[in-house]
């Protein structure tokens, strides 16, 4: 059976996960305490699941989970007891996996451009495998790391990806041979290759070819005599459960072209058969695994020039906090409508609304032009899987403190709701104004 969350969280147990528990159990919440700012809702069962619906679909490929996504002390330690590496990019991260109690050996310092202080840390703290992409990071390395295990980061691109990194990082083709014998000439240990096709990765052809050419690394490597046996697939996976309880992305097109190129390359028995193959997946253990809870702490009726009405809100967290993501992940939030339960039932015509976040920049903004019943001063807005790429960037402009809210943390069997005839209002950008939803 998979391991518990460590008990020091108190999680709170529930028999279902799905977004309806969660929008009850944040009623019961509300309802219980005299909350009135934003709150996590943090199921890490799910982090377990997602993790076996990983390693059923792609049994080769151990996944070093990427820190950046949700820096989360929690999900590092039920991601460590699951048998799970790290993907971390800075000395800080590299301090926050070790003190869950990581071995070194597990971590992958996976940034191809490091600054100095980050690479002796990682010296120090005895973390080996790390990526490079150019002449001036092996010496970086050579300077401060010359023990290192390094791995050669290779440009990638999924062309459908949400979000593309070759244009800053990765080696092209003609540029292998030249660094290979740079690590030669610099007494530099090579053991293996890395790419990363792009966030929100889409094709799964994009990791085939991918493969395929980080195996023609490979070989340029070992005819400079390097006995490789280490491959990083990156990231680019996402993770959210049908109404099944299926996790979608690992079903179809991407695990199965990911499986097929590393038997056809890297196959036990082959060349490079005993080949350790990795992967960065951040977004897809963080996302569906957390759920924010934001108060409406304003409330704007006006009427436009034609005298029809709309409304404007401000609620307890925006663009400087966790909704970050719409600017840096272009990420569009829904929403579901939790009413206040100490306020009477929403019944109204739906209202164009636009929703802001608390600070005092205009420019903060949340929704706008969607939708909405009249909501009042003590009503939610509940964004389920909310978790990727969200707290970890958040800050404390204006004093309030976005980046620093609390945490419930949930220990559910299922990621499913049960069958149920709630009725939930939301709203979602770029959706017609009739968009509500029947769960």
């Amino acid at each position: 059976s998979p391991p518990l969350p460590p008990p020091r969280y108190k999680c709170l147990h529930q028999e279902t996960g799905g977004p309806l528990a969660q929008t009850r159990l944040a009623t019961a919440y509300i309802s219980d305490s005299s909350v009135d700012d934003s709150f996590y809702i943090t199921d890490l069962s799910s982090v377990v699941r997602l993790h076996s619906a990983w390693v059923s679909a792609m049994p080769r490929v151990t996944p070093f989970y990427a820190v950046k996504c949700a820096p989360m002390p929690a999900i590092v330690e039920v991601l460590a007891a699951v048998g799970c590496g790290f993907d971390c990019a800075s000395a800080k991260e590299i301090d926050l996996v070790l003190g869950s109690g990581v071995a070194a050996d597990r971590i992958i310092f996976a940034h191809p451009a490091k600054r100095p202080s980050d690479v002796r840390f990682a010296k120090e703290r005895g973390v080996k495998k790390t990526t490079f992409d150019s002449l001036v990071e092996l010496e970086k390395i050579h300077r401060w790391h010359p023990g290192a295990d390094c791995v050669l980061r290779i440009r990638a691109d999924d062309p459908e990806a949400g979000i593309s990194f070759g244009i800053k990082y990765g080696a092209s083709p003609d540029e292998y041979a030249v660094l290979v014998k740079k690590c030669r000439e610099l007494g530099l240990n090579l053991v293996g290759v890395s790419f990363h096709v792009g966030s929100l990765a889409r094709s799964g052809r994009a990791f085939y070819e991918a493969v395929k050419q980080a195996r023609v690394a490979f070989d340029v490597a070992k005819a400079e005599g390097f006995a490789m046996n280490f491959l990083d697939i990156g990231g680019g996976f996402t993770g959210r459960f049908n109404s099944s309880g299926v996790v979608q992305s690992m079903v179809g097109d991407i695990p199965t072209c990911i499986n097929e190129a590393i038997e056809e390359f890297f196959g036990e028995g082959g060349e490079f058969g005993d080949t350790q193959v990795v992967a960065e997946p951040g977004r897809y253990f963080a996302e569906a695994s957390m759920h924010l809870v934001c108060h409406v702490h304003s409330v704007r009726n006006r009427e436009d020039a034609d005298g029809m009405p709309y409304c404007d809100y401000l609620i307890s967290d925006g663009l400087y906090g966790s909704f970050n993501c719409v600017v840096y992940d272009g990420a569009k939030p829904r929403a579901w409508l939790v009413p206040s339960p100490s306020l009477p039932p929403l019944d109204s015509p739906l209202i164009r609304s636009t929703v802001f976040g608390p600070t005092c920049d205009s420019m903060d903004c949340v929704f706008k032009d969607v939708m909405l019943p009249q909501l009042r001063c003590g009503d939610w807005l509940l964004f389920p899987n909310f978790g990727a790429y969200t707290l970890a960037g958040a800050t404390n402009f204006n004093g309030i403190m976005a980046a620093e809210p609390e945490i419930i943390y949930v220990n559910s069997n299922s990621s499913v709701d049960e069958e149920d005839s709630l009725i939930l209002w939301a709203c979602e950008m770029d959706k017609p104004p009739s968009a509500i939803v029947a769960e």
